[in-house]
């Protein structure tokens, strides 16, 4: 893929990954229980992830691996998105899509504690400041001048970030053996099979026509776009990673901006400044991969 095209993808990918948050904020939990949503949003997404097997023929899955594929799905496919769902229904758009960048952080930190990285001065201070803002962020989802935050809401979308930490680093050489038709197709095949039997009742408890009549669109949205088709358009062979990460810079931006327009939230001051916080913390991890080449790398995108 020539490079400009990875720039656009990486560029879609990450506008559409910043819709999330503000049309899962109208739809959950007025009109969709999360549980169903989650159903329900991987349903669609594992048979998006079955139709190129009408021109691809299956590629062989090593045995040894069919168990690590299912527990990728576990922690990816279930427990990310119930934290996800969960902790978008009870904070705001704004303090999610923030708490959400302090992914690189994570990887950095767990990287380090199984000893396939390394702290230097620029790597720890960058850590250190972006947690402090994180922490910041969450902290203030208890705070009465945040009417749309709730402290619990922004712990479960901290744990969203935590799990998507643990799933590139644990995954990251299992996930690379194979084509992304075959990830994709295992992670939200096994994921639907897990959690349909629990969000079978809210599904079929849902007021379908309030959906219909006031939030047809997004509910639309958050069900068949975010998930599959980002993650199959990211072939970033061509962008290195340090770049791509830059480009994760916009989901909170832009996601901030749609709130605003859309005034499902208010912007703080407070929350301006941790933010800001958070992105420098990011950037001097992200500058030191940069300055003192390794065999690592940061991560390229977060996985939706």
């Amino acid at each position: 893929m020539n490079n400009w095209k990875s720039h656009l993808a990486l560029l879609v990918c990450n506008v559409v990954w910043a819709m999330d948050f503000p049309f899962y904020n109208i739809v959950l939990p007025r009109y969709v229980h999360p549980m169903a949503m989650i159903s329900a949003s991987l349903v669609v997404t594992a048979l998006f992830s079955l139709v190129p097997l009408l021109w691809q023929k299956p590629e062989r899955v090593a045995r040894a691996d069919i168990r690590k594929l299912v527990g990728a799905a576990l922690l990816i496919g279930v427990l990310r998105k119930l934290f996800l769902m969960y902790g978008l229904s009870k904070t705001s758009p704004i303090d999610g899509s923030i708490i959400d960048t302090i992914v690189p952080l994570l990887v950095l930190l767990l990287s380090v504690l199984l000893g396939m990285d390394r702290f230097t001065r620029l790597k720890l201070a960058g850590l250190v400041l972006g947690m402090a803002g994180a922490v910041a962020v969450v902290l203030t989802g208890g705070s009465s001048s945040h009417a749309h935050s709730q402290l619990a809401g922004n712990l479960l979308v901290f744990l969203t970030a935590c799990t998507t930490s643990f799933y590139m680093v644990w995954f990251k050489r299992l996930i690379s053996r194979y084509s992304i038709f075959t990830v994709l197709r295992w992670l939200y095949c096994v994921a639907a099979v897990m959690a349909l039997p629990l969000g079978i009742g809210p599904i079929l408890q849902t007021d379908f026509r309030a959906i219909a009549e006031h939030a047809l669109l997004p509910t639309l949205f958050v069900l068949t776009v975010p998930t599959y088709l980002p993650n199959l358009m990211l072939n970033l062979k061509s962008v290195p990673a340090t770049v791509s990460s830059i480009y994760t810079y916009l989901q909170p931006v832009l996601a901030i901006l749609l709130s605003v327009w859309m005034e499902l939230d208010k912007l703080h001051l407070d929350t301006v400044l941790f933010a800001l916080v958070i992105f420098l913390g990011v950037g001097m991890v992200l500058k030191s991969y940069t300055i003192q080449p390794r065999h690592t790398e940061p991560p390229a995108a977060n996985p939706h």
